[in-house]
């Protein structure tokens, strides 16, 4: 027999551990043998310390000699808690991302199965003991009646907390009174489950034509794996779309997987499936959706990932990692703004959720449709190569139009506060016509530096490059890169001449149109306002409702939002990007303005859009304009392709950081002699500093690794990342390694 676990252990160590299995692993209680399976979770001895591990094959043999293996403590579940399907993704992800296998399939599991809690929901209930059934009733007589009824309630049964909540709302205090007298026991069970079943509860609009085209082509090859692009402009109602392509997966008796960038999104698009999806209040139904982020706590995390896994629920909205979500009937993945670089996990395991979810639906054989106003320039080219399917949605529903847009040259306006004169006046206008109006501006704080006009002083960030943040209304000065905070000083430290904040943050704008449109309700959105939960609910239905007239706003504002009476969109400083060294800053400028762009005239009313810039000649804005995105996207690719940028080259970069610049360039530089020299169709550039050297007092630097082979590029990277792991490490440095980045800087 098959005796050797291999596990693979939350760890950063690159391997998988052996064990022995643990004492009658293959033998319970005189049951047939337990059958052990791959993605069943362990528990073993590591080092000192007890772990949870996931065991991903049972082997005959182990290159250890089986007298130095030691055994597992525990087998934790009677069934995979990953199954097949899921774990070959996860490994493939660790091949493919060159990431310690053990943290990866840690990523995949909610942070209470880490720790070895039951896989299935674990339901108290209650019965009466043998005394109990015998004495209960006689001894009560006609006292406690709360207590005999709770006796005859469990006559012959036993019953769980839904069925003894009849008895009151202090029903737990009679049960534990019965209890102390031996008439009640209490026990577990796994909580029964029911798979959800049925259609969309209410009806969706009559579809546009291209929509109706768009959900009939998908849905003419359901039931296989295809890679759908749908590029519908913003307003096009892409949502509707995704809702009915769901519709047709719940009719078929499927799961659907539906992805979002960010947390912001989720309520709105949650909002939007449940009135479309949730079963009636009056009903004993179980819920239709489950949702998954990470602003849930563990208990609600692992309690949704349970409904999913159980099929219990049919539909599952979430952010990045619900892509590892396990879901045994999956019929249709939809990843909403797909060119959203929050789907890419920046630290630890760095992966594209976007990416796996189409290596997911492949494996699975269901088709995935990725949506978006502003489609990633590797999608645009995927659709180019004949790896994705491209769908459009040109236009607007119904009397909805696009966006008028304007310039403001900066130039030659007279500005207050960050808004020209000619600004001011079109908000003017349009909050007399009854508009709403949205001011975007991707800086929060009150403004980006504190100088003196004496000395030429800025408050820098004594842990960092950087520049200190103003925050005005608490009277701080903090860094948005390593969150150092310290007191707003009066005058310069330096100098003793009197400071003045210089440039806007939404917190600066905000109070400008306060003192401007002072009996106008103004909502501010960004990460200092919206900080605990249930506040961008509660901003949102001031805006949705009509009560707030002016938005203000960072990203949190420009994507997926539907404000249906937003007439006016303004862009307060347009200029960030235009000349940035990362390849890809332009293109997420483009995709920025467009979809901020695509808030405006959503509904009947007609939306325009003013674009503040001192550069109104660059050839970015203007191909936007006078082309729209596709017209910049085309331009874009063929500068990519000239400077053999990804799409048309595969990055791998090696980052590194310490307390010393000096550790950092040894480990580096240690590590590209372990490359060269590199194969034929392999480049290694570097190291350099990155472009915030130092942050949070450690300086980091990187080694950028590009190939016009993936394959090649791959095959570099798995022998070259196992020398690279055998370095000693010293001064505390730590390294990581960041396969397709998005982030050059």
């Amino acid at each position: 027999m098959s005796s050797i676990l291999r596990v693979a252990v939350d760890t950063p160590l690159r391997q998988i551990f052996d064990y022995l299995p643990p004492p009658g692993a293959f033998q319970r209680d005189n049951a047939e043998p337990q059958a052990l399976a791959p993605g069943m979770r362990v528990r073993v001895p590591f080092g000192r310390q007890r772990t949870v591990g996931v065991l991903v094959e049972v082997a005959d043999e182990s290159p250890v000699a089986r007298a130095k293996l030691r055994p597992a403590l525990e087998i934790l579940d009677d069934e995979p808690a990953i199954d097949s399907g899921l774990l070959g993704l996860l490994q493939f992800a660790a091949d493919y991302y060159r990431h310690p296998i053990g943290e990866v399939l840690a990523t995949a599991l909610p942070v209470h199965l880490r720790d070895g809690k039951s896989l299935v929901a674990i339901e108290e209930r209650w019965r009466l003991t043998a005394t109990g059934r015998s004495e209960a009733l006689g001894a009560l007589g006609k006292r406690a009646p709360k207590q005999r009824a709770a006796i005859e309630l469990l006559q012959g049964t036993d019953a769980g907390a839904h069925e003894m909540q009849v008895l009151g709302e202090r029903w737990r205090d009679h049960v534990r009174a019965l209890e102390a007298k031996g008439w009640v026991e209490r026990h577990t069970t796994p909580r029964n489950t029911r798979r959800w079943s049925g259609g969309a509860q209410s009806a969706g609009p009559t579809l546009t034509p291209a929509q109706a085209h768009a959900v009939d082509t998908v849905v003419a090859q359901f039931q296989r794996y295809v890679a759908w692009l749908l590029h519908g402009v913003t307003g096009s109602g892409k949502t509707e779309v995704y809702l009915q392509l769901v519709e047709h997966a719940l009719a078929q008796g499927r799961q659907a997987l539906v992805l979002v960038p960010e947390i912001t999104l989720t309520p709105q698009q949650v909002s939007r499936f449940e009135a479309r999806f949730a079963p009636p209040a009056v009903t004993d139904a179980p819920p239709a959706i489950a949702v998954l982020h990470s602003g849930l706590t563990d208990a609600e995390r692992l309690a949704a990932w349970r409904r999913a896994r159980s099929g219990e629920v049919a539909i599952v909205i979430g952010t990045r990692s619900a892509v590892f979500t396990p879901l045994p009937a999956l019929g249709l993945i939809v990843v909403d703004e797909e060119h959203d670089a929050s789907y890419k996990q920046q630290d630890g395991f760095r992966y594209s959720a976007r990416d796996l979810a189409v290596v997911r639906a492949q494996r699975e054989n269901v088709p995935v449709v990725l949506g978006s106003a502003t489609p990633s320039l590797e999608s645009i080219e995927n659709v180019a190569q004949g790896r994705y399917t491209r769908i459009a949605l040109p236009e607007r529903p119904g009397a909805a139009r696009h966006p008028r847009v304007t310039l403001i040259d900066l130039r030659r306006e007279a500005v207050e506060s960050g808004l020209a004169v000619t600004t001011l006046s079109q908000i003017e206008r349009h909050l007399g016509n009854d508009g709403q109006v949205l001011l975007y501006l991707n800086r929060r704080g009150y403004a980006p530096t504190l100088f003196c006009p004496g000395c030429a002083w800025i408050a820098p960030c004594h842990s960092c490059d950087a520049r200190m943040t103003v925050h005005l209304r608490r009277q701080r000065l903090r860094c948005h890169h390593c969150g150092a905070d310290e007191r707003l000083p009066l005058a310069c430290p330096t100098c003793g001449h009197e400071v003045k904040p210089v440039g806007q943050g939404t917190e600066r704008v905000e109070e400008a149109l306060r003192d401007r449109f002072r009996s106008v309700p103004i909502v501010r959105f960004d990460r200092d306002n919206v900080r605990r939960r249930g506040e961008l609910e509660e901003l949102l239905a001031r805006v949705n409702t009509g009560e707030a007239r002016i938005l203000v706003g960072t990203q949190m504002l420009s994507k997926g939002h539907d404000f249906p009476d937003v007439t006016l969109v303004v862009i307060v400083h347009a200029d960030q990007g235009l000349f940035s060294a990362d390849f890809r800053a332009s293109e997420r400028l483009a995709q920025t303005i467009v979809q901020v762009s695509g808030r405006a005239g959503r509904a009947s009313r007609p939306g325009e859009v003013l674009i503040q810039t001192g550069f109104p000649d660059h050839p970015l804005l203007r191909s936007l304009i006078e082309s729209g995105y596709e017209g910049f996207a085309r331009a874009a690719l063929e500068e990519r392709r000239q400077a053999h940028w990804p799409p048309y080259t595969r990055l791998a970069l090696l980052r590194a950081d310490a307390p010393e610049s000096s550790a950092v360039m040894t480990f580096l530089e240690a590590a590209r002699d372990l490359a060269l020299p590199p194969p034929a169709n392999v480049r290694i550039l570097g190291p350099v500093p990155a472009q915030m050297a130092r942050r949070a007092e450690r300086h980091h630097a990187q080694l950028l690794v590009e190939s016009e082979s993936r394959g090649a590029l791959q095959s570099f990277l798995a022998e070259w990342i196992r020398s690279v792991a055998r370095i000693p490490l010293t001064q505390r440095v730590h390294w990581s390694l960041d396969v397709d980045p998005i982030d050059l800087s």
